[in-house]
């Protein structure tokens, strides 16, 4: 079991950037493969990005591709979101979330084992 703590959220103007952690507070990340979604106001929850347990394989979501990418330290037991090139439709709560065992790279939430709290991103136009 692990329990995740996401931070970085903020308010940055369009085209800026902003890096997002999610650590474990309790557990180990490196047994899983880790996503991160978001939701904008009125929305539903979308995917934003993969990544496998050892970091091997990655996937991102058409709307951020080339511009978030996602990481991970198994070390420091933390996942990061670098969000560059913001723009304001990326305003929403963002989520990471882990999934066991973690060799595949899962774009649905439902699949997911563990979420964190989320982290408020606003993104000013």
């Amino acid at each position: 079991q692990v329990q995740l703590v996401e931070s970085g959220g903020g308010l940055v103007q369009a085209g800026g950037s902003l890096r997002l952690s999610c650590a474990a507070s309790e557990g180990t990340l490196s047994n899983y493969g880790m996503g991160w979604f978001r939701r904008a106001p009125g929305a539903e929850r979308e995917f934003v990005a993969a990544i496998t347990w050892n970091g091997g394989r990655t996937y991102s979501a058409d709307s951020v591709k080339g511009r978030f990418t996602i990481s991970r330290d198994n070390a420091k037991n933390t996942v990061y979101l670098q969000m560059n090139s913001l723009k304001f439709e990326d305003t929403a709560v963002y989520y990471c979330a882990a999934d066991f065992p973690g060799d595949n790279l899962v774009i649905v939430d439902l699949e997911y084992d563990y979420w964190g709290q989320g982290t408020q991103v606003f993104v000013s136009s």
